[in-house]
């Protein structure tokens, strides 16, 4: 890819106007349903940030934030009651919020990054998504990453499509990518 990519934990003071910026993007509403007012989302986002079952991230391109990541874990989550969970399975949401960004194939790098980012917890075996079910552009991403469909939830505020991503199916195929990182 050429850049560099890093994720940097959340801050609320320093990211609630670019996060709330982001929630407003016409291609992100459908999914997030977070077009609120500024005072709205900034009570959301301290709530969310005060939440110790997940960590919220920019995803940054060569120093740019450009993507919003929600690491969590599966236990303590409203996804749990949608199947059986381990209990160190982890879980990601994401958006790209940077219009610049998009469809230039940054989505699939970062996810790799964060999904390999979440298999460095021993425990972890499984990481899970659970896209709307008619955002096929992230499902493509999560298969390419590795993840594969179990079957559509329903949420309170979206069918989802459950997708798991295995350690040793993610190891296998991004082994190559890993490896030539660290040496």
């Amino acid at each position: 890819m050429g850049k560099t990519l890093s994720f940097v934990k959340v801050d609320l003071e320093r990211d609630v106007s670019l996060l709330h910026k982001w929630q407003q993007r016409p291609y992100v509403i459908p999914f997030w349903k977070l077009n609120i007012s500024f005072k709205e989302y900034e009570k959301h986002l301290e709530k969310f940030l005060s939440d110790k079952h997940q960590t919220l991230y920019l995803g940054l391109i060569d120093g740019v934030p450009m993507s919003y990541w929600e690491a969590y874990w599966v236990k303590g989550d409203i996804v749990e009651d949608y199947y059986d969970p381990h209990s160190e399975d982890q879980g990601i949401h994401l958006l790209i919020g940077e219009e610049a960004y998009l469809g230039k194939g940054y989505a699939l790098p970062l996810l790799r990054a964060i999904v390999h980012f979440q298999f460095l917890s021993q425990g972890t075996e499984k990481v899970i998504a659970e896209p709307d079910i008619r955002n096929e552009k992230m499902i493509h991403v999560f298969e390419k990453c590795g993840f594969t469909k179990v079957k559509p939830i329903d949420l309170p505020d979206k069918t989802g499509m459950l997708m798991y991503c295995h350690r040793e199916t993610f190891e296998r195929r991004w082994e190559d990518v890993f490896e030539t990182a660290t040496t």
